[in-house]
């Protein structure tokens, strides 16, 4: 009784989810057509109409790609689970093997692989397609071939031991299992913040010290002003794979680095780029990232002492179409139904989710207006927002789903408040 009304639960869950993606996109689509034809007047000076309506040609695109999408992994996921996928590959690996470890590894590598070549069309229509027609794609085929197999191979070096010990960890250490994974886990993804700038950033791409002496001036200046100590300044070579620009900080402690993309610094002024990181370090100074950390790390545990519940449940197999393994470890199916259903049914709590992340970003622009000229960034999230053909009329009920920053529009407004004209 229990597993009939889990599986009619998520049958309503998965339509309600599939519905509320379709009905945003489809507000998405209606509310950028209607202000396609005239840019926004606090954008109309700095914009033109062709770029506008690019952006918006762009948007809808992606949008409707998006759905299909949608509606694509709704299919596979039902596939995966009340239509038996997840139970024919187990039973096809037991019979192969036999119970064991190498049986529960081997379903979470296999999942991935099917599941990776279901997705291949949709990545490959994304980049050579949809990219390519409005000019963003720099990437060769090759060079796709090539990063999905280094991905596939950085992923099993990191992700196989990782998937061994949490599954060890699921099967000896009894009902607290959950905990020591979740240590395990929180630990794993501290570590992946030291190692990520200087060992797996660099297998994709190309990263030179800031040869700009003027610029790398203004930075450091910058950095003394807000007392933020990098180990670096360097310069990502993007352009190979796309026009899209932007500037991140990564790693740890005292691994921190600046990272600019090339197609960033071709853009922007010097003092555009000062303003742009200068919002990026507010993150850091205000504590975002941390913050940020926290949240992540406490939802982990409480996602994981969930799970540690349902794993026990045989209602939760048998409701999303498995039989579960008697006498046996079920440990990997249980992480592959989770984490395959958990999306499910978070995702109608999206925006409570991107209320913090834009209440993050509005901070991090006062940051910026308060060590930098605010007029700098208003110019510099201009010509960004122009070069990444995003749209300056998102509808406000689908960007609170999809969006962690807040409309163009609304950050300009708070800066003008800022001083910027």
């Amino acid at each position: 009784m229990l597993s009939s009304a889990f599986s009619v639960l998520f049958v309503v869950f998965l339509l309600l989810t599939l519905g509320l993606r379709y009905w945003l996109a489809r507000r998405h689509i209606r509310h950028v057509l209607r202000h396609r034809s005239q840019v926004p007047a606090e954008f109309a000076a700095r914009i033109p109409l062709s770029a506008h309506q690019k952006a918006a040609d762009y948007t809808i695109a992606k949008t409707r790609f998006g759905l299909v999408g949608a509606i694509w992994n709704t299919l596979v996921l039902t596939g995966f689970t009340l239509l038996g996928g997840l139970q024919a590959l187990s039973t096809a690996l037991l019979h192969a093997l036999g119970p064991g470890m190498a049986h529960q590894v081997l379903l979470i590598v296999a999942f991935a692989v099917v599941s990776g070549a279901l997705d291949l069309p949709f990545s490959y229509y994304r980049q050579f397609v949809l990219e390519e027609r409005f000019g963003f794609n720099k990437m060769t085929l090759k060079l796709w071939i090539a990063d999905a197999v280094k991905g596939a191979l950085v992923g099993a070096v990191i992700g196989l031991p990782l998937l061994w010990v949490v599954l060890t960890l699921m099967d000896r250490t009894g009902a607290l299992w959950w905990l020591y994974a979740w240590l395990v886990w929180s630990g794993f993804q501290l570590l992946m913040m030291v190692l990520y700038p200087t060992v797996i950033a660099p297998l994709f791409n190309k990263f030179t010290p800031l040869t700009d002496d003027k610029l790398k001036d203004r930075i450091e200046g910058l950095m003394t002003r807000v007392g933020f100590a990098a180990k670096g300044l360097f310069v990502m070579d993007g352009s190979k794979r796309s026009a899209h620009g932007n500037a991140y900080f990564s790693g740890f402690g005292a691994n921190k680095r600046i990272v600019f993309f090339d197609t960033l610094l071709a853009r922007l002024a010097p003092e555009e780029i000062e303003a742009v990181l200068a919002h990026e370090l507010g993150h850091f100074k205000l504590k975002h990232i941390v913050k940020r950390i926290a949240v992540l790390f406490a939802l982990s545990l409480a996602f994981l002492a969930l799970l540690g519940w349902l794993k026990t449940q045989v209602w939760f197999y048998t409701g999303l179409g498995v039989m579960p393994l008697l006498g046996q470890p079920n440990d990997a199916m249980a992480l592959l139904l989770f984490a395959l259903v958990l999306p499910v049914f978070t995702f109608p709590f999206s925006p409570l989710t991107s209320i913090t992340s834009r209440k993050h970003e509005f901070e991090a622009d006062a940051f910026a207006a308060s060590h930098s000229d605010a007029r700098d960034l208003v110019s510099a999230l201009v010509k960004m927002y122009e070069d990444n053909a995003s749209t300056l009329t998102p509808d406000p009920i689908h960007s609170a789903f999809y969006d962690s920053h807040p409309p163009a529009s609304v950050r300009i407004r708070q800066l003008r408040l800022a001083g910027a004209p």
